[in-house]
């Protein structure tokens, strides 16, 4: 029994040694852990993401690279800024990470890639400007022609020429739109502009939409100075021969003669 009683003894107190070597160890590993976790994660060492927006691809990447950061590449084109420039950095400017964080950069493209011209004959100016700045076109010139669509767009133009829905067109290209101006086939009294000054005679024919072409009444004459030049007859006059009032359609054309100078008996008299 004693023999017995002395192994039992020892058992327990080779168990209770071994318990706590074992819960020494333990908590040695867990100081250890937690002392040198900041070591691991870098806790404690952060940065502020430097501003590389508008820069150039390879000065964006090596300011990064010198402050320890991993760099990913991804591209995208828009029209209005340089090639191969940051167009966006996530993290954004100014965020607190820690050092060897990836920064994601987009970058605009080389070459900027073809979308097919969109449809927007006949859509309202508003609409059809939206479609071509979603497919990354710009609105080039804009011009106006007479007709009962008001504000529609009636030909869509590329570089001078009519341009077809569907053809590839790189990003970025000046798209130039006709617009009706609501006018249509409507007709006026022709006004008379005659014994005016050429500046005098284009306020009022632009409120007409008309064209003026200006021609020197005289050959011998020289014009110096064309809008204090006098416009001495015009075709077509205010009156027909009949007496009848003229009538003209916005946009037409409307010949002025002028001259810098005419004496009374130079400009016409009459009815117009």
């Amino acid at each position: 029994m004693a023999e017995q009683s002395n192994i039992r003894e020892k058992f327990r107190s080779s168990f209770w040694f071994n318990f706590a070597v074992v819960a020494c160890l333990a908590m040695l590993l867990y100081v250890l852990f937690f002392a040198s976790l900041h070591c691991v994660t870098n806790h404690g060492r952060e940065v502020l993401t430097p501003d590389v927006g508008g820069k150039k691809a390879d000065s964006a990447i090596a300011i990064l690279h010198a402050m320890k950061f991993d760099v990913e590449i991804d591209s995208t084109y828009e029209p209005t800024m340089r090639p191969l420039t940051v167009l966006k950095q996530v993290p954004d400017t100014g965020s607190l990470v820690k050092e060897g964080r990836t920064i994601f950069l987009t970058i605009n493209m080389l070459l900027p890639p073809r979308v097919p011209m969109p449809a927007i004959k006949d859509l309202s100016y508003r609409s059809a400007e939206m479609i071509l700045r979603n497919n990354k076109l710009m609105v080039g010139d804009t011009s106006y022609k007479a007709d009962i669509a008001n504000g529609a767009i009636l030909e869509v133009r590329y570089k001078g020429s009519v341009i077809a829905p569907g053809t590839p067109i790189p990003q970025g290209s000046r798209i130039d739109l006709v617009i009706g101006n609501g006018l249509g086939n409507t007709e006026w009294d022709v006004p008379n502009v005659t014994g005016m000054t050429v500046d005098e005679a284009l306020v009022i024919l632009s409120q007409f939409n008309l064209q003026p072409m200006l021609v020197p009444a005289s050959q011998m004459e020289q014009i110096s100075d064309t809008p204090s030049a006098i416009i001495t007859d015009q075709r077509p006059r205010q009156y027909n021969d009949a007496g009848a009032m003229n009538r003209i359609k916005m946009g037409e054309f409307i010949d002025l003669q002028i001259m810098q100078r005419p004496a009374p008996e130079d400009i016409y008299q009459g009815k117009q």
